[in-house]
């Protein structure tokens, strides 16, 4: 099976890696002119393929697509966005397998979790493509005097840049709304993982968007991201990625005074009081800092345990630790597969030194895994630790999990908000008035109660302090990509101060 799956990722990206990956923009695909960079697969260190980045005219070229083709777009009828929408959901549907297995080629993630991300992507685009007829719908808010009519529009071409760790998923999480709300999008992906990023666009089109409505270039965060995002024809900006990224990104589009919304890191609290369902948070506390290879902004990366079930919550959570299966990422028995890339892997073993100096113990793993040349790392328990270590403090963003004891709810909820981020907190516990209490205490833009992290799109996603601007989900995603407009009708005579009569 995983031979298997790897042969179809190797078939589904053979054009693309026959020569360096250029770009898509107008409709059609562009050879690039820009310097070359390697693309390496994680679970073997070797080189795929190598990709262009963007030059000045390219990128000039793929925004100017992306204007001339908003003027026909954004005035397209939601029911026609809808149905183009549909159709790019269906092709999706038809190339799940393989755009699961080109993200277990070179973002290096599991094909047990990859297996259902490409349809999550195509649910996606239906659910936004539902609400593309009334996008622009507002509200009726009338006073004695007025009827205030309020509509909706869209902002304009809109820059998307997207990460390396669920390249497919988060793509579509940021592009279904932008298209659905009538914006053109053009699309940067991490240049780590570039090659399902293609396969979008070019479903994209053989759906019949029409062309220049999505384009797409490749190339690196501080050559052609920055241009993107300083470009004055780009009205927003919409970024998935850490928090030192989203500061510069915030700065560069400064100048042209643009929106901005940023999904950025997180250092996620997972609280388990002595009164919950013990196994059930266990499997909720695995799950959520080691599935994705630990590669994952919501995941529960620092576990709070009340002191009393500390020790025996630890030691079942030090056998679970050492019973993951590390291994190739196409092998649907995996569960922990390969960092995306040497870089990341060298910043994430540092993390073992990192926490010994600081004087907390490894429980289990600490140490890379010799396998086919590719980066991987032990799952990895910290314990003895405080709140101040660094482990406790900074995103490492593998799979590594610090554990922490708290005394009583009010300590618990101290820790888990001293720190910079605020993305998503996890709470543990059978009594629904501390539930309410804790969540509600919690500085974070997500909590979720006796429970993993289950997406529902409708729901507001994003996060607080450093961890992010703005909510992506439901009707937030258009507050983001539409410009609102209030409108008011004087229903009478009302009174006009009268000046100068």
């Amino acid at each position: 099976m995983a031979q298997k799956n790897r042969d179809l990722a190797l078939a589904a990206t053979q054009a693309f890696r026959s020569a360096p990956l250029g770009h898509f923009y107008q409709g059609k695909a562009v050879s690039g002119a820009g310097p070359v960079y390697d693309v390496i697969e994680p679970a073997t260190g070797g080189v795929l393929g190598q990709l262009h980045d963007a030059t000045e005219e390219e990128l000039n070229a793929a925004v100017g697509a992306s204007r001339d083709a908003f003027e026909i777009w954004s005035k397209t009828p939601g029911a026609e966005r809808r149905r183009a929408l549909n159709r790019l959901a269906d092709l999706i549907e038809k190339h799940a397998d393989e755009i699961a297995a080109v993200e277990c080629m070179d973002a290096g993630q599991c094909w047990r979790y990859m297996s259902q991300a490409a349809l999550r992507g195509a649910n996606n685009f239906r659910f936004f493509a539902d609400m593309a007829p009334s996008a622009s719908n507002g509200q009726s808010l009338p006073t004695p005097e007025h009827l205030n009519v309020t509509s909706r529009s869209p902002i304009g071409p809109v820059g998307v840049i997207t990460p390396w760790n669920t390249p497919f998923m988060l793509s579509t999480w940021k592009i279904a709304p932008a298209l659905a709300a009538g914006c053109t999008v053009v699309h940067k992906p991490a240049e780590w993982a570039p090659y399902s990023a293609r396969m979008l666009v070019e479903l994209a089109h053989d759906a019949g968007i029409p062309d220049g409505v999505y384009n797409l270039v490749n190339g690196l965060g501080e050559t052609t991201g920055k241009r993107l995002t300083e470009h004055p024809d780009i009205k927003a900006v919409a970024f998935v990625g850490e928090s030192r990224t989203g500061s510069m990104i915030m700065k560069q589009g400064a100048d042209t005074l643009k929106r901005v919304h940023f999904e950025l890191g997180g250092k996620n609290p997972v609280i388990v009081f002595a009164d919950a369902d013990l196994e059930r948070a266990l499997d909720a506390v695995v799950f959520m800092i080691y599935s994705l290879n630990g590669q994952r902004c919501t995941s529960s990366s620092r576990v709070l345990i009340e002191e009393s079930i500390h020790d025996v919550f630890v030691e079942k959570l030090a056998q679970r630790v050492a019973n993951l299966k590390v291994g190739d990422p196409f092998d649907p028995k995996t569960e922990v597969g390969p960092l995306v890339h040497a870089r990341h892997f060298e910043k994430v073993c540092s993390y073992m030194d990192i926490a010994r100096e600081d004087g907390a113990a490894i429980r289990v793993g600490g140490n890379p895994v010799s396998m086919n040349g590719g980066y991987f790392v032990q799952p990895t328990l910290f314990t003895g630790a405080n709140n101040q270590m660094r482990v406790a403090q900074e995103e490492i963003f593998g799979p590594v999990l610090t554990a922490l004891p708290f005394t009583d709810e009010a300590d618990a909820i101290k820790q888990a908000n001293d720190v910079i981020y605020g993305l998503a907190g996890y709470v543990w516990t059978e009594n629904h008035g501390r539930a309410l209490r804790v969540s509600q205490a919690l500085e974070a833009g997500m909590v979720w109660v006796n429970s993993q992290n289950v997406r529902h799109l409708p729901t507001p996603f994003g996060g607080v302090k450093a961890s992010g601007i703005g909510r992506d989900g439901g009707d937030w995603s258009f507050d983001f990509y539409m410009e609102t407009k209030n409108i008011a009708f004087a229903m009478g005579e009302h009174k006009i101060p009268r000046l100068g009569a």
